[in-house]
């Protein structure tokens, strides 16, 4: 019996020996290999490391090396994302997808926007300052003026997506504490300088432009708007590299910001109904607070859901999260604008996340980061491009007259001047330090998207009356509206990312400042242990001499 085992381990052994054998390749096929891999060795990117000191020469050629890797791998991954992107809505779509199309544009907007945008923070620069520019290209420019084929619902449609994705990755990333303790610097960032600006803005443009009163305040209301489209981007690009949360400072922004363009709309909406005499004005008037209430009321119930739906123990929780989140978000923008209360979907919509994250910080535990966040981010990275881009393309440069520009720079130049004193002025009392309290002028300077979305409206109705002398100042409002966003945009976007990590403190994001607190107190007794101890030997030392 053994003999016999041992014939079939032998007879298998054979067996294994002889595969083994033929899978071996020919000498031949095994000298071809050797030689293309000599041959080839020259062009791989793993037999030419890159040194970290490495000259511009060097780094410039290791982008020709094989396989595609660094900027090269990116290059070719936007040109067969982009021929294949296309190649797909043309088989789904016809002739939407043929130069001239809706699709097609949108598509040419914005990968020419993401290649902006990335060539632009390649010289540290805010990449949306580079999406603006190119969306402003593509809306103005002769021969490639793609974006004035793009429906004006698309484009509508997309700014509203993408700013109710910012708004809940910006509700996401509140601090609870932060807006606890700054409350009520809150309220006077949000009111004061709006309110100030709207005024000198309004009284600047019936003496300077010479427009009747109620459309000079309209004016003022227009031009007195931040963005959050340029601010809550600015602000969580410094909040993720660490910077201001000691003090909260991008949560303080963040915040005002909402409640900064409901005031400005509402004051907007008061004007508009007096130039016209449309509706009621004491409703109207009423109006603005409501909707700032109902959209916080909203979000608050909104995220008192999401804590319980769907459930812990759900195999998909991040999806489904995600999904809902998202869904209550885009509801909050689109259903307040379908029932004429378009300034609470950004409120409800901000506090919607924050709300939720409240519980979903106590499940994750301290310092671990809220995985919802990094979809919300993935989903901005698509948005973004889109955004700034169709914003850009709303600037009709060809619409601006000479005259009007000049004296509307002095209007801005005005109203900017009132509204940084104020802000600094708003931010009195407070913590933060000189430097921070420069830093709040400067964050509160970029308005784009209310412009852009409120600054045509006074022509329509002027149209639609059929006044001349209206239509003439509708006009005008337009142009200082587009070059609010000209002006004020890339410098304010400019201006948060250079003047941020100079002016504001970095403090670790996982780290909160009691932590801080306590990190700094723990380093110190372990300095002044560290200094008893060097006595102590010190002493041993002296009495060892005297011995």
């Amino acid at each position: 019996m053994g003999t016999e085992m041992a014939d079939f381990e032998m007879a298998d052994d054979t067996d294994k020996k002889n595969t083994e054998d033929q899978a071996l390749p020919p000498s031949c096929c095994s000298g071809l290999r050797t030689c293309f891999l000599s041959c080839t060795r020259p062009c791989l990117a793993e037999s030419h490391p890159l040194r970290r000191d490495a000259p511009c020469w060097r780094r410039l050629l290791d982008n020709f090396l094989c396989p595609p890797h660094s900027r090269s791998g990116a290059v070719l991954f936007i040109a067969i994302f982009s021929v294949t992107g296309w190649a797909t809505l043309l088989a789904m779509t016809g002739e939407a997808a043929l130069p001239g199309g809706n699709l097609f544009s949108l598509a040419v907007l914005f990968i020419a926007c993401w290649c902006g945008g990335y060539l632009v923070n390649l010289m540290r620069l805010p990449p949306l300052l580079g999406m603006l520019i190119v969306g402003a290209v593509l809306g103005n420019a002769p021969h490639v003026d793609f974006a004035r084929d793009i429906l004006p619902s698309w484009s509508s449609g997309c700014r509203q997506i993408a700013l109710a994705i910012i708004l809940i990755r910006a509700g996401l990333g509140l601090d609870p504490q932060a807006l606890r303790r700054l409350s009520f610097v809150v309220l006077r960032l949000a009111l004061l300088p709006c309110l100030v600006e709207a005024v000198v803005g309004g009284i600047s443009t019936h003496l300077i432009l010479g427009f009747p009163w109620p459309w000079g305040f309209m004016v003022g209301f227009i031009i007195a708007a931040v963005s959050p489209a340029v601010v809550v981007p600015s602000m969580l690009s410094l909040s993720d590299k660490g910077y201001g949360l000691d003090k909260g400072i991008p949560t303080l922004v963040i915040a005002a910001g909402s409640l900064d363009d409901v005031l400005a709309i509402t004051g907007f909406g008061v004007m508009l109904g007096i130039s016209f005499s449309s509706g009621n004005i004491l409703w109207t008037l009423a109006k603005g607070p409501i909707e700032a209430i109902v959209g916080v009321a909203v979000g608050i119930v909104g995220g008192l859901i999401i804590w319980y739906i769907p459930q812990k123990t759900s195999k998909y929780l991040l999806l489904f999260r995600s999904s809902l989140l998202l869904c209550l978000g885009l509801l909050a923008i689109f259903g307040s604008q379908k029932i004429h209360w378009a300034g609470a979907g950004p409120l409800a919509a901000l506090t919607l996340p924050f709300v939720a994250a409240l519980r979903w910080r106590s499940q994750l535990g301290e310092g671990v980061k809220n995985p919802v966040q990094d979809v919300v981010g993935i989903l901005w990275m698509i948005f973004q491009p889109l955004l700034f881009g169709l914003i850009g393309a709303e600037v009709k440069i060809d619409s601006l007259d000479g005259d009007t520009v000049g004296l509307g720079v002095a209007v801005l130049a005005i109203g900017l001047c009132f509204r940084a004193l104020v802000s600094y002025l708003a931010v009195l009392g407070t913590d933060l330090n000189l430097k921070e309290r420069l830093f709040i002028p400067i964050a509160w300077l970029p308005k784009a998207t209310v412009q852009a979305a409120i600054g045509a409206v006074a022509l329509d109705r002027a149209k639609d009356v059929g006044d001349e002398d209206l239509i003439k100042l509708g006009e005008q409002i337009l142009m200082l509206a587009v070059l609010v966003i000209l002006i004020t945009a890339p410098i304010g976007a400019v201006g948060i990312s250079l003047t941020g990590p100079r002016l504001l403190k970095h403090c670790p994001k996982t780290q909160s400042p009691e932590m801080a607190i306590q990190q700094e107190s723990a380093n110190g007794d372990v300095e002044e242990g560290e200094e008893e101890m060097r006595n102590e030997q010190d002493g041993l030392i002296t009495k060892q001499e005297e011995v």
